[in-house]
C-alpha cells in the first residue's frame, strides 16, 4: 500500500479548496486507498498560512489534520544534499514514515527531485496532479 507523505501547502490546499485535487488524495487516504501522513513542522508551517490567508478554512483544516497520522521529525534522516535546508525536515519526516511518495505543491524547491527516487532514498516526489495522473 502507498504510503504518502504530505508537504504543508498540500494540507493548506486541502483545507481552503475541498474540491481540489489535495482534498481529493486526502479523502481517498481516509477511505483506505493508501496512508496519508504528514509532520507537525508541516502541520504549523499550514496551519499559519490558513490562519493567515483563509481563516473561515480554519475548521476544514482541523478536521482533516485530524484523520492523517503526524509523524516526527528525524534531524538524523538522510536528504538530498541539494534540498534547501528550510525543506530538509520535511523529506527527513517522509523518510523517517517510510513514505513511498512525498506529495508537494513546492516546485521551487522539490521540483529538481520530481519522480527520481533514485536521488530521493526511494521516495517518489510528485504533486498531487502527478500522483493522482500516475494512477
Amino acid at each position: 500500500m502507498n504510503r504518502l507523505f504530505l508537504d504543508a501547502n498540500v494540507l493548506f490546499t486541502a483545507a481552503h479548496n475541498p474540491d481540489g485535487k489535495a482534498s481529493l488524495i486526502i479523502s481517498l487516504g481516509i477511505k483506505g486507498a493508501w496512508q496519508v501522513y504528514t509532520s507537525g513542522f508541516a502541520v504549523e508551517e499550514a496551519r499559519r498560512n490558513i490562519s493567515a490567508k483563509y481563516p473561515s478554512s480554519e475548521k476544514k483544516f482541523n478536521e482533516l489534520i485530524s484523520e492523517i497520522t503526524i509523524v516526527s521529525e528525524t534531524p538524523d534522516a538522510p536528504y538530498p544534499p541539494e534540498l534547501n535546508e528550510k525543506d530538509r525536515p520535511v523529506f527527513q519526516a517522509a523518510h523517517a514514515c517510510r513514505a513511498s511518495h512525498l506529495i508537494t505543491g513546492d516546485i521551487a524547491h522539490f521540483g529538481a527531485f520530481t519522480n527520481k527516487p533514485e536521488e530521493t532514498a526511494g521516495i517518489i516526489i510528485l504533486t498531487a496532479s502527478l500522483f493522482l495522473s500516475s494512477l
